[in-house]
């Protein structure tokens, strides 16, 4: 147990290193007040805890520099966005030749070619769409499972992420459903339209399809962004069975979970989704994402814009499938994201999250340790959480920030909304070393050792 005082002591001994070693960044922040709302270009750059923004001046592989010259192990990467790693050779040089030639068109390129046969190859779906970002694309998989299924609700899991989709904005609390408490202007009801359950809770899921009114299920195949939940044994087959027995479409929401091989967790377990979502590091970092189905999907697809009015669908932005982003997927899925790259990530990660777990026992702490492939976490409690309710209960803000920012303060980054790392083809063994080197001078400084 780590004691309030040392938590505290160390938020303001860290604020004020941070404050004293960045003089450049805060003068930026003090800039960028003048007219950035908050003071930043969107307000989740506010997330790291830090007393100003810290500014970026460049990144390349697994490494991060600041606007005042401080180097960083980055085992963030962007939030997923760089998970192969900072400006990949390829995606890079695929990027400025494309830049030369234009950059969007509203007609296809030859990457496009390229990039569908990749996606079918890799993940067994036969029929791909390409998006601005995964929101937009779980935003279209929505409308299209109401749209053939003719049901109008979504089931979706408490805790979950889909990024800016309203509808899946509906947590648990007391096993009541809710809104959201953080959403801002909602001004309709989703729950009208949507069912949230805990996630490895099978029964509430059969209680949930046999009402016959649901058209999906939208579900990442092990949650991340509530801090890590793996699914039970046997649980996510169960799903696939379920979902089946009640002709409801089954979608899984690989943006993180891309991290656990080189077919996502779809193709690692071999479980086949009806449609598929990727984002995030599809495109190395450049704005991107894609959706694909099965050939059923697709066909009852084509049937209902058969039996509508022609038009606006309500999916696809101006920007979506633009040639930049095409260009630089096409580098990315054909040679960033190989099977080369997970097998320098996966045992890495394994590594990583073994050293992780020694140093949490050395210092005389009980905390849990997870990974899905190239994705790790510590947890501050010692058992792990079987569903959004648990893993809420299991956050403890206030020491997750001293951590995180005694990190930063000692050139490593991990993600600033829980305690989440990446293990990029670009970290080193010495990088993880050093991961673990800093994470143990925290702890014992929090556990009042001398480090």
């Amino acid at each position: 147990m780590i004691a309030d005082n040392a938590i505290s002591a160390m938020l303001a001994a860290e604020r004020a290193r941070f404050a004293a070693a960045n003089p450049r960044s805060a003068a930026l922040a003090k800039e960028a007040a003048r007219h950035w709302h908050r003071g930043v270009p969107f307000h989740w750059m506010l997330d790291w805890g830090t007393p100003f923004p810290l500014f970026a001046e460049r990144a390349q592989g697994a490494e991060l520099w600041d606007a005042d010259g401080h180097r960083y192990d980055d085992f963030c990467l962007g939030d997923t966005g760089s998970m192969f790693g900072h400006s990949p050779e390829p995606v890079a040089q695929a990027v400025a030749a494309q830049a030369g030639r234009g950059l969007t068109f509203m007609l296809p390129t030859d990457d496009a070619v390229v990039v569908a046969d990749e996606l079918a190859a890799r993940f067994k779906l036969p029929f791909w769409q390409v998006t601005s970002s995964a929101s937009e694309a779980n935003r279209a998989v929505i409308r299209w499972a109401r749209g053939i299924t003719g049901r109008d609700k979504v089931l979706v899991f408490n805790g979950c992420y889909h990024g800016a989709v309203d509808d899946v904005f509906v947590d648990l609390r007391g096993g009541v459903p809710e809104l959201r408490r953080s959403l801002v202007g909602q001004v309709y009801d989703v729950r009208d339209h949507t069912v949230v359950i805990e996630f490895n809770d099978l029964a509430a899921l059969e209680a949930a399809l046999a009402r016959g009114d649901v058209a999906c299920v939208l579900m990442e195949p092990a949650m991340t962004n509530v801090g890590m939940v793996q699914p039970d044994p046997g649980y996510l087959t169960a799903v696939r069975q379920l979902t089946a027995r009640h002709d409801v479409l089954l979608v899984f929401d690989e943006t993180h979970t891309i991290s656990t091989g080189y077919g996502g967790h779809t193709g690692t377990y071999s479980l086949l989704p009806d449609l598929f979502v990727l984002g995030k590091p599809v495109a190395g970092g450049v704005p991107c994402a894609v959706f694909g189905f099965s050939a059923e999907v697709a066909t009852r697809m084509e049937r209902l814009r058969d039996e509508g009015e022609k038009g606006h669908s309500g999916i696809g932005t101006t920007l979506s499938a633009n040639a930049l982003a095409l260009a630089a997927m096409r580098a990315c899925l054909t040679e960033v994201m190989t099977p080369a790259a997970y097998d320098h990530m996966l045992p890495l990660a394994a590594e990583l999250a073994a050293k992780t777990r020694a140093v949490i026992a050395a210092n005389g702490l009980d905390w849990h340790v997870a990974h899905i492939g190239s994705r790790g976490e510590f947890i501050c409690d010692p058992h792990p959480a079987r569903n959004g309710t648990e893993a809420r209960a299991k956050m403890r803000g206030p020491l997750e920030h001293a951590m995180h920012l005694f990190l930063i303060n000692r050139g490593v980054l991990i993600a600033p909304f829980h305690n989440m790392t990446l293990v990029s083809p670009a970290t080193t063994t010495a990088q993880v070393d050093r991961l673990a080197e800093v994470l143990d001078q925290c702890l014992k400084t929090l556990t009042g050792q001398d480090p």
